[in-house]
């Protein structure tokens, strides 16, 4: 059994943290030059806003006979697990398109890893710990907004069914942070099947280190593509597996509106994760020319924007792996633009997918892309709510009397009369029973998402009055994304126009 340590924390006597005898870090054992070894910065007062129970659980961390402020002392860096090997990982990274050499975990400590109740390994890492030596004078802490955006967001794309980092633990720390102005700081603590990036890769390729990218590509084949260690070209078969899950993810976006807003290549997980939430947010009508995020001042990651970036990303990743795809260049190279080039048909295939399930289509005809895509063009002209279009198409699944609830959100109503006719002779295609079609539909088209000025209600509360009550609440409806939650009815209205969000920022 792994504990806090009482030789560091003597006043701290009692009941312990188990994370069970699987707690190690295997990024740990690899050279130095991947990291740094460092501590979490101590905190002066730290205070447990919110801890994920249900995720302690299944991760196998058992935390019985913990008061909240002994779990604010361990979460917030204030106490150093037994068996921890704190590390601040190396990394670098496209950022908005221009390359940057060095980055790194400049606010972030690794902690270590569990394996969890389902036998699969995942990071516990701490946000906000203080300066790393890739603080590039930075002061290494976080600010309670960005700690619940993350919490709030990444909870609901994991409910979602969208892979994610997931949120263990927030906690004040009991100390300002100055940014544009004095904010009360924060730590957070995330979980992640790994925080390997592509810009981890691209750290050792700016070096030339070819020995650093064949032993950062083992590790990651080892953790997340075993099956790639017996194929005949096992760099290659990682490179494949990869952009397979980032295809897949990025279809995943796209079908609930959702807007990462700093693509970034240190912000794309090899792991095919969702991974750092700074100015995400979710689209309320639909436009593929959205974005929100402060600091993407030319709309470079707008929702529309998403598939491509990926695939850019993406391509950047290959050409890390370029020295050990084949000794010969040219072969080496022609077999990264095929796997790269592949990107295109497999997203594709994952959105198409997604969304016949979106309109609840169970085979598959030559016309299904065009009617999908029909529906977003008139959504599009006529300021149609992504989230409710879907949702309330459910309804319209079972009888024509409910398409009055997608008709009304549309400027000119006789738009959607004009695609439901094309939808509803499409329908008779399939066998399925309305009642069973509805069923599925809802099971894929949430009723509630994040909506962005919900989520800045919650954080202004906080911030500004220390309420928690609306982040709990909010938390609480987004557990539940499917269901029809009707004493929440108004989480799933979108803004009105004095409500709306136009920008929103990473908080770093």
């Amino acid at each position: 059994m792994f504990a806090t340590d009482p030789a560091e924390k003597p006043s701290t006597s009692g009941p312990t943290l188990s994370l069970g005898a699987s707690f190690s870090n295997s990024y740990a054992r690899l050279p130095e030059r991947f990291f740094a070894r460092l501590k979490p910065t101590p905190v002066a007062r730290p205070r447990l806003i919110k801890f994920n129970d249900s995720l302690a659980s299944e991760l196998g961390v058992y935390t019985r006979g913990l008061d909240s402020d002994r779990l604010a002392a361990i979460f917030s860096g204030n106490e150093t697990l037994l068996g921890a090997e704190p590390i601040a990982i190396a990394y670098a990274g496209h950022q908005f398109g221009g390359f940057v050499p060095q980055l790194g975990d400049g606010r972030a400590i690794l902690l270590g890893e569990v394996l969890g109740r389902d036998g699969r390994r995942r990071d516990i890492q701490l946000k906000g710990s203080g300066p790393t030596p890739f603080s590039r004078r930075g002061d290494g802490r976080a600010v309670l907004g960005p700690v619940l955006r993350e919490y709030l967001v990444s909870e609901a794309m994991h409910a979602l069914g969208i892979p994610s980092t997931r949120a263990l633990a927030a906690v004040l720390t009991g100390e300002p942070v100055y940014r544009d102005r004095q904010l009360p700081g924060a730590v957070f603590t995330r979980v992640a099947s790994s925080h390997v990036r592509v810009g981890t890769f691209q750290y050792f390729a700016a070096r030339g280190d070819v020995e650093g990218i064949k032993r950062l590509a083992d590790y990651v084949i080892d953790r997340h593509d075993p099956d790639a260690k017996g194929a005949e070209r096992p760099y290659l078969a990682l490179l494949q597996g990869v952009v397979e899950r980032q295809a897949r993810l990025v279809a995943r976006w796209m079908h609930v509106g959702f807007i990462h807003g700093v693509m970034n290549t240190d912000n794309t997980a090899v792991s095919g994760e969702t991974i750092d939430f700074g100015p995400c947010a979710f689209m309320d009508a639909y436009d593929p020319a959205t974005f929100f995020s402060a600091i993407d001042q030319f709309g470079r990651y707008a929702y529309g924007s998403q598939p491509g970036i990926a695939q850019w990303n993406l391509a950047r990743f290959a050409e890390t792996l370029l020295p050990i795809l084949d000794p010969d260049p040219e072969t080496a190279s022609e077999r990264a633009s095929e796997a790269i080039a592949a990107f295109s048909q497999c997203f594709e295939a994952h959105w198409l997918a997604g969304m016949r399930d979106k309109l609840g289509i169970s085979g598959a005809e030559d016309g299904d892309p065009e009617l999908a895509r029909a529906l977003l063009r008139a959504m599009h002209e006529n300021g149609a709510d992504f989230t409710l279009t879907f949702r309330h198409l459910c309804d319209a699944a079972v009888e024509e009397s409910a398409d009055a609830g997608v008709r009304n959100l549309f400027a000119n109503p006789g738009a959607y009369d004009v695609w439901a006719a094309r939808w509803r002779s499409r329908l008779t295609l399939d066998s399925l029973e309305p009642d069973a079609r509805a069923r599925a539909m809802r099971r894929v088209n949430p009723a509630f998402i994040p909506r962005n000025h919900r989520v800045e209600q919650a954080l202004d509360a906080a911030i500004e009055d220390e309420n928690f009550s609306p982040f709990n609440e909010l938390l609480a409806v987004l557990s539940r994304p499917y269901e029809d939650q009707k004493a929440f009815a108004r989480y799933a209205n979108p803004p009105q126009a004095a409500e709306r969000v136009f920008q929103t920022f990473c908080g770093t």
